[in-house]
Order: structure tokens, then sequence, then C-alpha cells
């Protein structure tokens, strides 16, 4: 089949290359010419675990290009997926500018029946907002499919080629069957590909990325629960998650969630149900618990240097908001260095992917360095931020020689805190004794 992809975010990127792996022939459209000619040029432009195998594989098969001519993406394209950014406006919302600006423009450009498929997280409604921007120009027949993505980040090119399911929002069967044989090769193993009005396709993605949000929240809720009772989080975890009616996974309490998706999801749901004069009140605490708990350590931190973090040397480990990921949208390590700035101390940050993104929003205000021991040479603590496989079994002893101080603090619970104990570190962790 021939597709178009208008936009190579993240979510494009994965979309394009892992639709050309299976045989199909993909254009890419972005309007940053110096990014098409560097994927031109087989370059990635952002690190996510295969893909860069996917895209070299399918490029030199003829069956992936990049053009900054929308024109050409349009006349090529029978099916053509809109995965453009939807970034956060001022009061929460999802701003659908670019979404709209470039429907507008297909209904100037399409001369023969296009599926237009959304495939941008957008609020319920945008599927007919995309439809109304279309059909002012439009002299041919088109249909618009709302086609959520569900795609994790260091577990991307996975999540697409081996879907747990497949949403299409659609009232057209032309554009459901269109759909149906487009993914086909993705669901062989018998996993569905469930069909349903554009509304609920839309609001699909937003309710699952928000109770993923809140269950991380709740978790980290009892974790603070524990601190103050003498429980033991690791094991209620354990506990609640053999439960198959709440299973184990996004138990894992920690210093809060980020990224693209759960912090723009879940506002943007919340300010779509204010609206609709409808209060969400459990996403009103899962906005507060996260935003609190992304600098739960600082007070731990400030009460060890007896309220004084002046002159204080401190190490950071992990930058992006997961592993696996040069993400750092919404992570939590830059809260906690903004605090720790904003308190007189210096750091020294290591991260494997993404310290040249953190390098470029924050320029000089701390340093980094090339490898997780550099980083602790010297340093006063160290603070864990991102769960890198890296940082789960380093040498113990080598750090006790490069830290000024035996002091670890763990946001992201890698280390047993008897292991830690009998090491002789002063260790400090989410939800635990």
């Amino acid at each position: 089949m021939k597709i178009a992809v208008i936009g190579t975010g993240y979510v494009g990127l994965v979309t394009g290359t892992c639709l050309a792996e299976t045989g199909n022939e993909v254009v890419c459209v972005d309007i940053d010419a110096n990014k098409v000619e560097r994927m031109k040029n087989g370059e990635v432009p952002i690190y996510e675990p295969h893909l860069d195998v996917l895209f070299e594989r399918n490029i030199k098969a003829g069956r992936l290009s990049f053009t900054t001519s929308l024109d050409e993406g349009l006349a090529h394209g029978e099916i053509i997926f809109l995965a453009l950014p939807t970034p956060e406006d001022e009061d929460g919302s999802a701003d659908l500018k670019y979404v709209l600006g470039v429907a507008d423009e297909i209904g100037k450009k399409i001369t023969s029946y296009r599926v237009i498929v959304d495939k941008s997280t957008v609020p319920v409604g945008t599927s007919e907002k995309v439809h109304h921007a279309i059909a002012k120009n439009a002299k041919s027949e088109f249909d618009v499919v709302s086609n959520p993505e569900f795609l994790r980040e260091g577990f991307a090119v996975d999540d697409f080629m081996k879907p747990e399911r497949i949403v299409v929002g659609s009232s057209s069967d032309r554009a459901t069957s269109l759909m149906k044989k487009l993914y086909s090769p993705y669901v062989r193993s018998g996993n569905p590909i469930i069909i349903m009005d554009e509304k609920s396709a839309e609001l699909t993605k937003y309710a699952s990325n928000a109770f993923l949000a809140t269950k991380i929240t709740f978790m980290n809720e009892i974790a603070n629960y524990c601190e103050l009772v003498g429980a033991d989080v690791d094991k209620v975890r354990i506990g609640m998650g053999t439960d198959s009616r709440i299973g184990k996974r996004f138990l894992f309490p920690g210093i809060g969630y980020g990224g693209s998706c759960f912090p723009k999801d879940v506002k943007a749901l919340h300010k779509s149900g204010k609206d609709e004069n409808h209060e969400f009140k459990i996403l009103n605490a899962v906005l507060e618990v996260n935003k609190n708990q992304k600098t739960i350590l600082i007070p731990r931190i400030e009460n060890y240097f007896d309220g004084n973090l002046k002159g204080k040397k401190i190490a950071i480990w992990g930058l992006a908001f997961k592993p696996e990921t040069d993400d750092i949208r919404e992570a939590p390590a830059l809260d906690i260095i903004h605090a720790l700035l904003e308190k007189g101390a210096s750091m020294v940050a290591f991260d494997p992917e993404a310290m040249p993104n953190v390098q470029n929003k924050l320029g000089n205000q701390i340093d980094f360095a090339a490898s997780m021991y550099k980083a602790i040479e010297g340093a006063d603590a160290l603070v864990i931020c991102t769960e890198w496989s890296i940082f789960r079994t380093p040498d113990f002893e080598k750090i006790k020689t490069l830290l000024n101080n035996q002091v670890i603090f763990d946001g992201r619970n890698l280390y047993e805190t008897q292991d830690l104990k009998d090491l002789g570190f002063t260790y400090f962790s989410i939800g635990r004794p």
C-alpha cells in the first residue's frame, strides 16, 4: 500500500519505518529541511532501540523516503497519517493548530479518495474538526479515521510490530476496510483490531494513559505512607501485583512520571472535562501528587547536609524520563536539578543518551561527565533519577572511594536496602525503611 506520514517526530518516524517494514511504500513529510536531509542520508534523529536497523533497511530497499513537500506526500499516499505535535497549551489543553493547519492544506490539494488518519493524540471531537477543515476545500471524497498510538518509548518498535491491540475509530466501511488491510500483518497472532466510533477511539488513548498515570501515582502515595508507618512498599507492591485484577505492572514507586505522553495527556483530559463542566477529581489528585513527587528527595538531601547545600557537589545518574530513550520532556531529573541549583548546589550528571538534550536545555548550569564513575568523582552525594540498566549493578567499592560521603539518594529503588547498609552506605529510597 502507498502511505504518507505527515510529521517525523517520535510517533511519525516509528510509524513510517514500521509500516515500510511490512512492504508498504512510505513517504514521510516534514517541514524541517535539515532533518529531512539527515534522514535521507540514513541518520535516525531520535534514539529508540532497534529503530536504526529497520530505518536503514527500508531506505536501502526504497520503501522509505523523506521529503519536505506536502504535495509529494499527498500525491503518493492513499492513506495519510497525521503524526503532528499537539503541544500542551497554557491552560493544559492540546493545541491543534498543526493538525488543523495541515488538514486545511489537505483539502486544497487532494484530487482523489484518501483516508486521513489522526495518529497524534488528540481530544475527543478532533476527527470532526479535521473533517470540517478538509471538507471546506476538498473536491474529492475522503474519510477521517482516529487511530491512536500506544507506543512506549524504549519499546516502540516492538509495540508497533507486535501490538496488543489496534484501535480504529471510523464510521466508514471503506476506510475501515483499508485500515484492516494495512494492519493485518501486525496481528497475525490473533490480537484484535478494535473498530469503534471516532470519539470513543480518541478517548481510549487519553483514558488509557490517564489510568496508567493514576496507577503510578497511587503507588507513590502508598510508598510515602509506607515511610510514615514503617512498611516496605516493595513487599506491598508484590502482595498487590499477584492479584490478577490489579496486575504487577506500573506498581513501582519512584520520583514521579514524565515523558511526552502521561503529563500532557492527563492535563488534556482534565481540561477537556472542565470544558464539559465535568471535574475529573481523581486527575486533580494525580496532577498534584506527581508534581510533588518529582522533588520528594530534596528535603532528604537538605536534611542530610543540615539544611545547607551551598557549595555541595551532587552527582546525578540519569536524565531521561525513563531508560532506553533520550527524551527529557517532563523528566523528574530536571525538577531535581532546578531545585538543587536554587539551593546553591553544583551538579555533574551522566546519562547514556540524554545528555545532549539536557545540555541544549540547561547550557552550562550543570556539568556533564563521560561516564557514570566520572560523574561521582569528588561528589558529596549521588542522586539516581533514571533506572538505566548500567546503574543496577555498579562497583560499590569504587563508588565509596570516589564519593566524599557514602550517601545515595535513589529515586528509582534500584538496590536492596540491607545490601547498601552492609556496604556502609547511607541509602535513601522511596517507600522503604
